[in-house]
């Protein structure tokens, strides 16, 4: 055991960088010369992230003359926060403001904040007049605060209509290219704020180490160096420079902390995490997010060892404010005050579950359906149970957001942004993006890309659904309403149709995904397979020179997405077995929010495209990959499990690994993290280090040289893995240090030079904190290792 250095404090372990990756837009269709050549040092991202921000204004003088002529009972209406059914009346495309229900919210008892739909995606047409109507209400209130409202914009503003939406964050994440999320991000915040709405509940920032769990494809994986890169790219471009600009919101980093690891899988179940392995891959994604200047924090609806996360005073206070000095304020998700009682029985009632909550660290409570938290808090802080400076903290925080959006100085919505939702350049960004995110798994005998003279069968249950492509978060909560989606835009089907010819693309369906009876809040799954055609789809193979085996998942959100066997549907399985006994080549494409078990069928597929939902573009990329107008270049950001029962990450131990004396076959997974093939080749060499040794205070260059051996120009993304060889807590096998996005033409080098820093080498020890050991490390880049020492 080597004797520890020294510790490194949290704040400094979530300072490390990424390189800054070429921008999307300028790649030609097929990576042509347009491509920007140019690949940033690893200082160049994260630390743009930061500091590119505007120097904040000082609202407190205005903050604290507010807060002193604030009655309590207006104090707590600001903590407040109510879904749009207590202000309005009917559903979906009815809905309209109800002026009682509203002057009873907003008047009576001053909400602070308005959330959600009721039901499907609004024009902004009528997002604007709603939210006009509510902030027209707060101006009749004594002190005219405005309202904040707040809505999910997950991959886009995705209950707007007419908006850009692009994949799904583990999508975002296989383009390992954190510019390409930051100009996304742009999209996403001015289209929302073009519906008169300046907050997002987003992004996620839970690391995606649990597949079965349903909102799996809602992370940016299973790396927290990866994950935090794309975060703070999101919170970058979301926020912009100065968030109360009219083409930026606010983000709300969600959900803080440890939600993505339930021990069952099921979502909002219990998780054990030990408190370092919390710090060590749960904590990183929201420390640099905060430092990158998020504006809000949305609570862990589920518990960590026993504590709900909204009573969890250690992580709400201790840690988010305490350690990474988060100035914002915490809301709490959906009703999760009034299931510390219902449902985690840590409250014997509501009473004491508000109290407990408050205390514990939240500002905003989520209440949403009635008006129990403010009746109660405003008992609570009469009779001392709460002391109103824990009411002041929280309404101070409050209010800051709502100055810095600029929420004081006009809150009404702009008429003139409505014209700028849907843009053909956003488009064509969402279809860069799908794009690059198509992860090239296998390609026995270089069977893609296609030639568009074959006839080809399309077969598959998400072969023709655009809301396969989509997932969640889609024009409703499960992204189920298929009559919302765009009429333009392309399935996997019609694109390989309008590639090479109706004439020449047979369309079998062989299975489908079909949607249970009953509301999906009901707990059952939202979609099950069901055989159609199996034996139709077979002959048509037969007469087809190749076969698009389109397979994976329907539309789920949050607990209706629930699993209980990550295994493909078996009427799926069936379909591909009878494809593949056919003898003709197939492609199998899996549009899927997580990874489905598919080791009955790999093997008989000659090619294998990971999809993920890549949204309404997705279809045309799809087709763009398979028949070689686009070079992948996506990697995996998961690792991809062989079996149910198999469940590991890419930095699990050396000795777990199948080519060790304790390994074994089964320890195989199906595809690694970080793979994804090309339609040209790669070659690494001269992987060097700059010097022999490192102190903990320093720097180690590290430089690689990447050449394109292969006969077309693509993108490598270059990743830099550490190994600690010795340590006093058994290190993991390896961790993503680095990474950049390379663009080389046929016969092109560039040599990448990346600097690692003691934070990169350190790892969060039993007691909690950040530690460095001096010793031997390697670096690992392309299959290439170096070593060096830390003194």
């Amino acid at each position: 055991m080597r004797t520890r250095a020294f510790a490194l404090s949290l704040l400094l372990l979530a300072q490390t960088f990424c390189p800054l990756l070429q921008q999307s837009s300028a790649l030609a269709q097929d990576l042509g010369p347009a491509a920007s050549a140019a690949t940033e040092d690893s200082d160049g991202f994260l630390q743009s992230a930061t500091h590119a921000r505007r120097p904040a204004r000082d609202y407190a003088s205005r903050v604290e003359a507010l807060v002193r002529q604030m009655t309590l009972e207006e104090k707590v209406g600001q903590m407040t926060q109510l879904e749009i059914g207590m202000v309005s009346t009917g559903g979906d495309q009815t809905i309209q403001i109800d002026p009682a229900k509203l002057e009873r919210a907003v008047v009576k008892y001053g909400v602070g904040s308005i959330l959600n739909v009721n039901g499907q995606a609004l024009t902004a047409d009528r997002w604007q007049e709603i939210i006009r109507q509510i902030q027209e209400a707060a101006q009749r209130t004594r002190l005219r605060i405005p309202v904040l409202y707040g809505i999910d914009s997950i991959h886009g503003a995705n209950y707007v209509q007419g908006t850009t939406l692009y994949p799904q964050e583990t999508g975002m994440a296989a383009t390992w290219n954190p510019e390409l999320m930051r100009r996304l991000g742009e999209v996403t915040a001015l289209e929302t704020r073009a519906a008169g709405i300046p907050w997002t509940f987003s992004p996620v920032l839970d690391i995606g180490r649990q597949p079965l769990w349903p909102r799996f494809y809602e992370t940016f994986g299973e790396d927290p160096y990866l994950a935090k890169v794309m975060g703070a790219a999101f919170v970058r471009g979301v926020e912009g420079e100065d968030v109360s600009s009219n083409s930026h919101v606010a983000v709300s980093l969600k959900h803080y902390l440890g939600y993505s690891f339930p021990l069952s899988g099921r979502d909002r179940t219990s998780a054990w995490i030990p408190e370092n392995y919390l710090r060590e891959y749960f904590l990183p994604t929201f420390a640099e997010a905060v430092r990158a200047g998020a504006h809000t924090v949305m609570v862990n609806s589920a518990e960590i060892n026993g504590t709900p996360g909204h009573v969890n005073h250690h992580v709400l206070t201790d840690i988010l404010r305490g350690e990474l000095g988060f100035r914002g304020f915490v809301v709490s998700d959906w009703e999760d005050i009034k299931k510390l009682v219902t449902q985690w029985k840590v409250a014997a009632n509501e009473r004491d579950a508000t109290r407990m909550a408050v205390m514990a660290g939240i500002d905003m409570s989520m209440v949403p359906s009635d008006y129990s938290f403010a009746d109660i808090l405003v008992q609570l802080v009469k009779e001392g149970a709460v002391p109103q400076s824990r009411v002041d903290e929280a309404v101070r925080r409050i209010l800051l957001v709502k100055f810095e959006l600029g929420l004081f100085d006009n809150a009404m919505p702009d008429a003139s942004l409505k014209s700028r939702i849907g843009l053909p350049a956003s488009r064509q960004l969402s279809l860069q993006a799908a794009r690059e995110s198509m992860t090239l798994l296998k390609n026995d005998d270089n069977l893609l890309p296609l030639d568009k003279n074959r006839k080809v069968l399309v077969t598959g249950p998400t072969a023709d659904s655009l809301v396969a492509l989509n997932n969640g978060w889609t024009y409703v909560w499960q992204g189920s309403e298929e009559s919302l989606y765009p009429k333009d835009r392309l399935t996997i089907r019609r694109a390989v149709e309008e590639r090479v010819g109706a004439s020449n693309v047979t369309y079998v369906p062989g299975t489908r995904l079909v949607r249970p009876s009953g509301s999906p809040s009901n707990g059952t799954p939202t979609l099950t397979d069901e055989e159609v055609d199996i034996a139709a789809a077979a002959r048509a193979a037969r007469d087809a020179d190749v076969v698009v085996l389109c397979l994976g998942e329907g539309s789920y959100a949050e607990t209706p997405g629930n699993i209980t066997d990550l295994t493909l549907g078996e009427p799926q399985l069936k379909l591909a077995e009878a494809i593949e006994a056919t003898g003709k080549p197939v492609v199998l494409v899996l549009v899927e929010g997580r990874p489905r078990v598919i080791n009955r069928i790999a093997d008989g597929a000659r090619a294998i495209l990971m999809a993920y939902n890549p949204s309404n573009e997705g279809g045309q990329a799809v087709a763009d990959v398979l028949f070689g107008d686009f070079n992948p270049g996506g990697r995996l950001p998961f690792t991809y499990p062989r079996s149910v029962n198999n469940l590991f990450n890419y930095d699990r131990k050396t000795f777990e690994d199948a080519d060790t004396s304790f390994g074994n076959l089964a320890t195989r997974p199906q595809f690694e993290f970080g793979q994804g093939l090309s339609y040209t080749t790669f070659a690494y060499s001269d992987l060097r280090t700059g010097q022999p040794t490192m102190r903990a205070n320093g720097e180690m260059p590290v430089s690689v040289t990447l050449t394109n051996t292969g006969r077309r120009a693509g993108q490598e993304s270059v990743i830099l893995y550490v190994r600690d060889l010795v340590a006093s807590l058994s290190p993991p096998g390896k961790r993503v240090r680095r990474f950049a996005k390379v663009y080389l033409e046929p016969g092109q080098s560039r040599t990448i030079t990346f600097r690692l820093r003691g934070e990169d080498l350190s790892f969060v020890g039993a007691d909690n904190r950040p530690a460095i050991e001096p010793g031997d490390f390697e670096v690992l880049v392309g299959g290439l290792t170096a070593k060096f020492t830390l003194q």
